[in-house]
Formats: C-alpha cells, structure tokens, sequence
C-alpha cells in the first residue's frame, strides 16, 4: 500500500516593509506610499503609517521564492472607484522577466505580461497612461500597450542592462540609459533609435525629465551630473542652429546634428564621490534630488526662466566690472556675449540649477521618491527606503529639512537570527540585532517591539509570562512579554551565547567561551508581582566553542555540538554507562555527575543545528557540510547520512511525536524529510535568501521561518494529500527542463551582432503558456476537420436518401466548427497571441484566415481578427503568396475586412461625438458652479503666463521706459 502524506504550503509571510532591490513610488494623492516587500506589494498609508492594502501574486506562482521578487514599480490614476476615489493601477516588474498590472481598488491582478528573459529593471508610463515601456536586464525595452494588453515591440540596441526609462511626450520619443555609458533616444512612431548619446565615463544608472520637458539629467558614478535640453521640434531648430553655428565659428563646440533631440548643457559638480543611484524632479518641477549609493541626497533648487536669467546677467555684469578694473583678462569668451543695449547672453547650467541642501541618513539609502502634493510650509516632501527594511519621510524647507515619520515597528531592522513559539503556539518571538519582537503567527501582526542585544537564541519561559533571549554580547536578557519590557539582564557567559534549550526545571545555554550551563528558575516577589530570577546551578566545560545544545524531551540526554565538528552526548541523570565499547562512535554522560556518554563523528564540517524526536530515539544534526545525519541515542550510531541542501544546514526539527522532521539551510529552501524512511517528502520554496531559523508548532499544523530577507513565513499544513513517487516525479521533470534551457542557451548563444542604430523585434516571448494554447488550437482545428467530415458525409448519406440521425460531437460542446476554432482561440490571453501563432504551422495558419470570413462578422470579435490576419501574414508572407489556394481566402478578406473596420470606427466616432454631446448638454442644463471651470481655468492660465512674459523683462528695459515717460513728460510741460 502506498502512504500518503499531507502537503505544507506557504500561508503569510510578514515582516518586511521595504526590499532593497525595488524603488518606491507614490500614489497621485500623495496619501499613500508604494513599497516592495519581496514578492509582495504593500500600500502604505503614510500618516497612519499603516499598510492599507498588499497586492500579492497567486498562490499558484508566490512560491517561486527569488524569482517572483518585485524589483520595479510605477503607478497611475486610471479611473474613479465607486466612493469617488481614484483607482491606482500598478505596474510591478519581477525578477522573473514578468510585468504585472494591479487593481488597487480590488486588489486583484488585471493581467500578466511576459516579454523579458530578464529581471525587469525600469517601468515607466506616458502621459496619457496609454503605453507601458519596460526596461530589463536582457539588455531589451519593451512598449506594451495598456488598454490592448499587449506588447507593441521590442527595442534592441543596447549592450548591457537597461537602467532607467523616462518619456518625451511632447516629441513622442523615449530616451533609456544603460549601463553600457550611453543614452539612446528612440522615435516611437517609426520605431528605431535616432541618437546615441555618448560622454559618460562610466555605467549610467538613472535619468529624469522636468514636468516641463525642458531638461534631462543623467547621474552615473562620475563626479557630476550631466545635463541635456530637449529640442522640442521645428519652433526650437532655428535657434538651435544659429547656436551650434555660432559655436562652431567660435571654436567652443564641435559639428552637432541639428535634428538630435538631445543637447548638452552642462554639467554640475557632485558633493559625493558614490555613485549616483537615483535622480528625480519634483512634480512642481522647482527641485531635483540626486540620492547616491549611501546615506547622501543632494538637493539642487531650478530655477525658472525668468529668476536665471537675472542670475546670468549678475554674473555677466560683475564679470565686466572686474575686467574694467584689471583684475580679470578679458580675452575669454565663457561661452557668454556681452551684454549691451539689444545684446543677447546665454544662460549656462550654473545658473539654473543652485545646489540647496544635503540630507543625510544613518542607513544606506535604497531608493527616494518625491510626493506629488507640495505642502503649504515646504518646497517639497521626500520618502526614502533605507535597506533597514524602514522608510523615512522628509519635509524640505529652504535652508533645512526635518524628519516627518518613520515606518519602522513592522519588521525587524536586520536578519531575523531566531524564531520561538509559545507554548500554546499564540505568540512568535523573533530576535535579531537590536530587538526583540513578539508577533501574532496567525495574522502577521507586531505585538509588541522590546529594545535588546544582539539576539542569537530564544525561549518562552513557561506560562508564557516571560521569555529569555541569549544575546551575542554574552548576556541573558529577561523580558516581560505583556509589558514589553526588559526586567533584568543576566551576565551568563564571557562568549556569544550560541544556543539555549529548556529543560523540566529551566534551560541550559552554550556558548563560544566553551562553557555549557545549567540554569534554574527562582520566584521572587517584585513589587507585588511574582517574576522569576534566574540561578545557574552548573557548568560544564568544554574543550571547544559550543555552537549549539539539545535537550531530549525526558531530560535524559543533553546533546552539545563543538567547533571541532563533534556532538557530545551527555546524560541528565543517574543511570549505566551505555556501549563502553562504542567509544569510537560516541561518548555518553550522566547528568547529574555530567559523565560522558556518547561522542558523534562524521561531519567535515562545525554542526550548526541539533534536535532529538519526542520519543528520545533519534538525535538528527545539520552541518556547514551541507549533510543531516541522522543518528540513534540508544547505540550512537550513525542511521543515514544525506545530502539535504545546496549550501549550509542552519535548522533541524522534528515535529513532536513523529519521526517527521524540517530542515532549512542557505540554498533557501525549506525541506521536509521522513527520518525512518530517509526520504525527501516536500521542498518548500519562498525565501528570497538564506534561512536562519526554523520553530515548529506543537502540534505539527504549521511551521515558522526567519531569513536574511528579514521576512518570517509561515506554512501551514493542508488536508490535501501527495505520494513521494509523484513528487519526485515532478523534481525530475523541473530539474530536465531547467537543464535544456540552460543547455540550449550555452550552446547556440546570439552570433549577430547587435546594430548600433538599434533593432526592433517581438514585444512577447515564448513560455510553457503559448505552448499550451498553440496545442489546444491545433487540437481544436483537428477536431474541426473530423467535424466537417461528418457533416459532409451526412449530408451525402441525406442525399441518397438515407435518413440517418446525425450526433454532434460531444467535446465540441455543441458548437458549430467555426465557433469551436474561434473559442480556443479567443481563450488566448492577449499577451500571449503572437507567440501562439509563431508556434503554428503554415497548414494550421492557413486553416485559420480560412475560419477569418465568419469570425469577422461578429461585432466583437473584428479586433481579434485583425490582430490574427496581421500577425498570420507578416509570419507566412512568402509562403502566402506563392501558395494558390490561399489566394482566394486572402481577397475575400481584403474585402470584407476593409469595411467591418471602417464601420467599427464610425461606430467609436459616434459613440464618442454622442458621449461629448450628451456631457455638454448636461452642463449647459445644469447650475453647477463648476461647469465653466475648463474655460476659466485656461482664462487663469493665460493671465500667469502673461505675467512671467512680464516678468522676463529686464531692469534695463524698464529704466528706459521710465526715462522715456519721465522726457515725454518733460515736452509736454514745456
């Protein structure tokens, strides 16, 4: 009979505000914050400083572990929610090559992108929210659309991962970075790359464009900030021209193409020798912030037109005095024309841009993103994530800035190093370098946050009133878990207190100072309050760093593995010396003399995990060797040894009363083992680095880990049953597949060469989806075919005169053919379509332009057929026409399809023009006192753009009109 086993699967994981890997990005309404939390995204309310929403994959993909991290994110109003609100679409890019759209209102996941064999570095939107452009490291951008759900096409022309994205949407153009030290400017109507922008010394890793489009910076790790203008089209070429012109004539410039969209301007000097990792522009525009690869943001305020063109003058004119007065050679141009009556002069990068203030952190700083609201007291408002998992926003002032909140109480500010459970499974305490958490394991909530060491180990004292945490430091710490306080701190040891376990009257605790002690609880009365002080009653030497001890349940055996790769047995009580003449396997003790009993050979490597089942009858040991060995107390010796991970053991448990046991390790993977069988039951992905610790419920149902990630999981055992066999199936299968692909992509790697101008390709890429869809359509054709052979000999049987019944085919579901084909094909999701079609054959494809005639005539299904008959004939164009029978398919289309389009458009444009002519006759009926805001807002926007023309005048302008009104004056009295 062949045993089943119930499956464990991932159910929460928590603990993580920010990644370090992925940028934050605010909402439109400057509430709330975007951030990353690994494969999760979390909607931060910023005041409240509470997560409203988290945005997580299906269960079916969120334990894919590294590859499903979110390492991009962008977002953008799309419509109004049913409460008046605006709906946020989120678009995250994952480490998998995947971008994903979300819901925010719903908090659902509207549709999947697949395109990039790489992790997705850059999302950005245009304007109109209309295009998505993604960059990644496959070197590759992407434009998809966003109301199509579709890839438009893939650019190629850069040679190393692309690093920022930013849209020109006054010249339809998309400038990207790379690290390969070059900015490409792509057109996006004729789709290729029209300028390369070179003068960087090094990687460029982030650019970004004013509101108004008049500059583009460029931050790399060279000690400036470059700066370009944007030519904006015909109205800016001809001083675009006279410019060069002149520099040329001059000598200050080279030959510049006059049709580039990108010129450069200048550049500005960094404060900070990292390198940049982020630029941005306020959404006013009136600030830009340049945050490097440490604790550093330098603030730089813009100027307008008017204010830096007055700084210019200023210069000009104190340069001139000083040059009068001999102090300066004037035989420089500086790039500036004197300034005279009618004289022009040229505004250079200085000033524009004024260096403001620096803000520093504490921590290294991960990412920054400015709010979209301005309050009234500041010039802007700044939220930084720093990469100890905390998020920090700024208020800046003109000559300051101030610390507004902090998210921080969620999730621990380094590793979690240990994870324990009470003992009625209730409460979670994790401890790591500076605190001590105790959370809720069953909704992921923070309790209670106590300031501590360096946590290395942990345990609930019983009842659950109290706990002990043993501290890198060498100390045990006492915490009153309702209060969440402190009370005492013991010196327990002169070394790192490695481990701690709890014995019938109290806890024994190892550490690096080579001791192993035995401590007591004593009740004293404090206050009115019984707490319980802590008495070391032994101490047993060793004769090595202790790096960690087990206690068999009983009390019997206290297990102690050394830095020298051995585990010391030791015996609690009285009782015979077992197996003298095993000494070469183990030595044994009995605890009340501390006789030694058993000692375990046969690791390489230090044993860093320990755990006796619940009957006392196995001791099973994870080491740095990467191997769990799993040994008998009765004799010593050594059950089976087995590779268990990729990398070192950190945790072994068994789950109590069985011989079922966990393991987790540095390969990040938690695995589940039958310690009698010595077989691999399940591996459970999830963890995005190494795991530290691993606690299990008393009762088996669910399991608890911590990791360098600093997330704590949990995973909880489910009633649905699997066989070893069919699990080791599905290993072998992933291992074989995993195997080709890398294979393939080692032995057949891109020859061509890459062309400068840049390339464009498919939008999409092949995945095991597009393979699936492409068989069912070509299951359904078949299936259509020996349908229509049916009907034709029916029909032909009628004919005869024989009256037969005819029965529809069942898997059909009683459709006609025509229908069947067109069900397994509008069952393709839209992303996935062209790669579907790429996988047929040309006899399949044809089949389909064949069904094209009937599907057209169906109002809602004329996109669909468009998109097929584009994509069937650019594939098959040379097949096409050299094939007679397709012909006469092809010009019944040209046919038909011309006027089912045109009668959709008209049916868009009058719906449009009735929609428009219904809003204005519902405006001009209505008293609201806002049906006028469209015209007077453009009213409010002519009178400030004729004050700042105003405002451009310079002082010497208006000296004259003075002195020519003060002279008119003059004539007219006399």
């Amino acid at each position: 009979m062949v045993k089943s086993y119930l499956r464990y699967e991932a159910k929460k994981a928590f603990g993580v505000i920010v990644s370090v890997d992925c940028n934050i990005s605010y909402d439109t309404s400057g509430k709330h914050l975007l951030a990353a939390a690994l494969e999760k995204l979390g909607v931060w309310h910023v005041r409240q400083g509470v997560c409203t929403k988290t945005l997580t994959p299906s269960p079916s993909t969120s334990s894919r572990g590294p590859s499903l991290a979110v390492t991009s994110i962008t977002s953008f109003p799309s419509s109004l929610s049913n409460d008046g609100g605006l709906v946020l679409k989120v678009a995250s890019g994952y480490a998998d090559g995947t971008v994903r759209i979300w819901n925010s209102d719903k908090g659902t996941c509207e549709t999947t992108l697949n395109g990039h064999r790489g992790a997705v570095t850059a999302l950005q939107y245009n304007k109109s929210e209309s295009l998505l452009a993604s960059g990644s490291k496959d070197c590759d951008i992407i434009l998809w659309d966003v109301v199509g759900e579709s890839g438009l096409f893939r650019l190629r022309g850069h040679r190393d991962q692309v690093t920022d994205l930013v849209f020109l949407d006054s010249v339809k153009k998309l400038v990207s970075s790379s690290k390969d030290k070059f900015l490409r400017v792509w057109d996006l109507e004729t789709q290729h790359c029209m300028q390369i922008v070179s003068g960087h010394h090094s990687e460029i890793w982030s650019i970004d464009v004013d509101p108004h489009e008049k500059y583009l910076v460029s931050g790399s790790a060279d000690p400036e900030l470059r700066f370009y203008t944007i030519n904006h089209g015909l109205a800016d070429q001809k001083l675009r021209t006279e410019k060069i012109e002149n520099a040329v004539e001059n000598g200050n410039a080279s030959a510049t193409n006059k049709w580039d969209v990108l010129m450069h301007f200048g550049d500005i000097p960094r404060q900070c020798k990292d390198r940049v990792s982020t630029v941005s522009f306020s959404k006013s525009g009136n600030l830009l912030a340049c945050q490097v690869a440490g604790t550093t943001v330098e603030l730089f305020r813009v100027l307008d037109e008017s204010e830096s063109r007055r700084k210019a003058k200023r210069r000009i004119n104190r340069k001139e005095k000083k040059a009068s007065k001999g102090k300066v050679e004037t035989t420089e141009d500086d790039g500036n024309a004197k300034v005279g009556e009618g004289s022009e002069f040229l505004v250079t990068i200085p000033d524009v841009f004024k260096p403001l203030q620096t803000l520093r952190t504490k921590k290294k700083i991960c990412s920054m993103s400015f709010s979209p609201v301005t309050p009234k007291n500041s010039l802007a408002t700044l939220a930084l994530s720093l990469n100890n998992n905390s998020l920090e926003i700024y208020s800046i002032e003109d000559t300051s800035h101030a610390k507004t909140s902090v998210l921080e109480l969620q999730g621990h500010r380094s590793d979690v190093r240990s994870v324990t459970l009470s003992s009625d499974n209730t409460l979670l305490m994790s401890t790591s370098h500076s605190a001590v958490k105790i959370w809720n394991p069953s909704t992921g909530i923070c309790l209670r946050t106590i300031d501590s060491g360096y946590g290395l180990c942990a345990l609930f004292v019983p009842g659950n009133k109290y706990a002990v945490v043993g501290t890198k430091s060498g100390t045990l710490e006492i915490i009153d878990v309702p209060s969440g306080t402190c009370v005492e701190v013991v010196e327990a040891h002169g070394g790192s207190v490695q481990s701690i376990a709890a014995t019938a009257d109290g806890f024994v605790t190892g550490s690096t100072d080579h001791d192993v002690k035995f401590w007591e609880y004593q009740t004293l009365q404090n206050s009115g309050q019984d707490w319980r002080h802590l008495t070391a009653v032994k101490n047993l030497k060793m004769n090595d760093d202790v790096v960690v001890v087990a206690v068999s349940p009983e009390g019997k055996y206290i297990a102690v593995a050394l830095l020298d790769c051995t585990v010391k047995v030791v015996m609690v009580y009285g009782g015979r010396l077992y197996a003298t003449h095993f000494v070469e396997f183990g030595q044994v003790f009995f605890m009340d003399s501390l006789k030694f009993f058993l000692s375990l050979y046969g690791h390489k490597l230090p044993v860093l995990c320990m755990d006796v089942s619940s009957d006392g009858d196995l001791l099973v040991s994870g080491s740095a060797d990467k191997n769990i060995k799993i040994w008998g107390l009765d004799f010593g010796d050594c059950h089976k040894s087995i590779f268990a991970h990729a990398d070192s053991v950190m945790a072994v448990k068994f789950v109590k009363h069985t011989h079922y046991m966990f393991s987790v390790g540095k390969d990040r993977l938690v695995k589940y083992w039958d310690a009698d069988k010595f077989e691999l039951l399940l591996t459970l992905e999830g963890h995005h680095s190494e795991i530290w610790c691993l606690a299990i419920s008393n009762r088996g149902d669910f399991l608890v880990t911590g990791s360098h990630d600093r997330s704590i999981r949990r995973w909880n055992r489910t009633e649905e049953p699997f066989f070893i066999e069919e699990e080791k199936e599905k290993r072998l299968e992933e291992m074989f597949e995993s195997d080709i692909g890398n294979a393939f992509e080692n032995k057949y790697p891109p020859k061509e060469e890459i062309p400068e101008e840049g390339a464009v390709a498919l939008a999409g890429k092949k995945t095991g989806e597009t393979v699936t869809s492409a068989d069912a359509i070509m299951e359904a054709l078949d299936t259509a075919v020996e349908e229509l052979k049916r009907i034709a000999e029916h029909e032909e049987e009628k004919s005869k005169g024989k009256l037969t019944d005819f029965r529809p085919n069942v898997i059909m579901l009683g459709l006609s053919p025509s229908d069947y084909v067109l069900r397994a094909v509008s069952s393709v999701n839209t992303n996935d379509l062209e790669q579907t079609l790429l996988a047929l054959p040309f006899s399949d494809s044809l089949r389909i332009l064949s069904y094209l005639k009937h599907w057209v005539a169906l109002p809602d299904k004329v996109e669909l057929v468009c998109r097929v008959a584009t994509v069937l004939l650019q594939v098959h164009y040379n097949q096409l026409i050299s094939t007679v029978s397709a012909r006469p398919v092809l010009s019944l289309l040209k046919d038909i399809m011309h006027a089912r389009v045109k009668e959709c458009k008209d049916n868009i444009g009058l719906n449009i023009a009735a929609t428009t002519w219904s809003m204005q006759l519902m405006a001009s009926q209505s008293d609201a006192p806002f049906r006028d805001a469209k015209s007077k807002l453009l009213e409010i926007r002519s009178k400030h753009s004729k004050r700042a023309e105003a405002g451009t005048q310079t002082n010497e302008e208006r000296r004259k009109k003075k002195k020519l009104k003060k002279v008119d004056n003059g004539h007219v009295w006399s």
